[in-house]
């Protein structure tokens, strides 16, 4: 299907905008895909914010020259879609590896972590990642170990001696 000039530089402008907003960019290549396994992978992707659009090769490499992006132009051949994940990267490319996994028409290419390509193990080594929350509550623990033993620390010499005075009350006959 061929498009207007106009068509094209709204389907540019809509790539610029999803890169600009994304923190990371994963490629998937595919064959012989059907429609109700996009919008599986689409509806899977949106519980982390991602979202999955089939490309124009030759339109989106125009936006990644146009950001700074680098590739290998034999990357770009055959059909693509991207995955822009705007917030949690980890989360986005876990999905992006079950889908890949789950369907035989998706394969993952690689991708793109703050304007660094990633090949395709490395995208997968960050869907090994543990999403953002558990970073944090994982981060928040560590943080707070070393003031909770401090907190444990400063305490125990006055429990210990509330337990002195108390066993030795409780031996000494009561006081009529």
């Amino acid at each position: 299907m061929a498009f207007t000039k106009q068509e094209k530089e709204q389907i540019v402008e809509r790539y610029r905008e999803k890169l600009a907003k994304s923190e990371a960019v994963f490629v998937l290549s595919f064959e012989k895909m059907r429609m109700p396994e996009v919008n599986a992978a689409r509806a899977r992707l949106r519980e982390t914010g991602g979202e999955l659009h089939i490309v124009k090769n030759r339109l989106f490499k125009r936006v990644l020259d146009e950001y700074g992006y680098t590739y290998d132009s034999s990357f770009w051949e055959g059909n693509n879609a991207v995955v822009f994940a705007p917030e949690d990267a980890p989360a986005t490319a876990k999905i992006v590896a079950d889908i890949a996994k789950e369907n035989a028409a998706f394969t993952i290419r690689g991708g793109y972590l703050d304007k660094t390509f990633l090949d395709a193990k490395r995208v997968a080594a960050l869907a090994e990642l543990p999403t953002l929350p558990v970073m944090r509550a994982m981060l928040l623990g560590t943080i707070l170990a070393p003031a909770s033993k401090l907190v444990r620390t400063i305490a125990e010499p006055a429990r210990g001696l509330a337990a002195v005075i108390r066993a030795n009350s409780e031996k000494q006959p009561v006081a009529a």
